[in-house]
């Protein structure tokens, strides 16, 4: 596991747009089970492929979905 401060920024990066941090698999379970509608789950990482492309691809389908 990578250290916390490591990890912040990544991790601001998807919660700063409305994405909700699940630490647990009871957290998943409760977010996959009891909300409505569509769930979009994304699993983060700290790899050059989520920066460069992941994140801000998840970033623009969320902003174009909310339109």
């Amino acid at each position: 596991m990578y250290p916390a401060e490591l990890v912040a920024p990544m991790k601001a990066d998807l919660t700063g747009v409305g994405f909700e941090e699940l630490l647990t698999a009871a957290d998943v379970d409760i977010a996959l089970t009891q909300t409505p509608g569509t769930v979009f789950l994304v699993f983060n990482s700290v790899c050059g492929c989520a920066a460069g492309a992941a994140r801000p691809a998840i970033k623009a389908a969320v902003k174009t979905a909310a339109k």
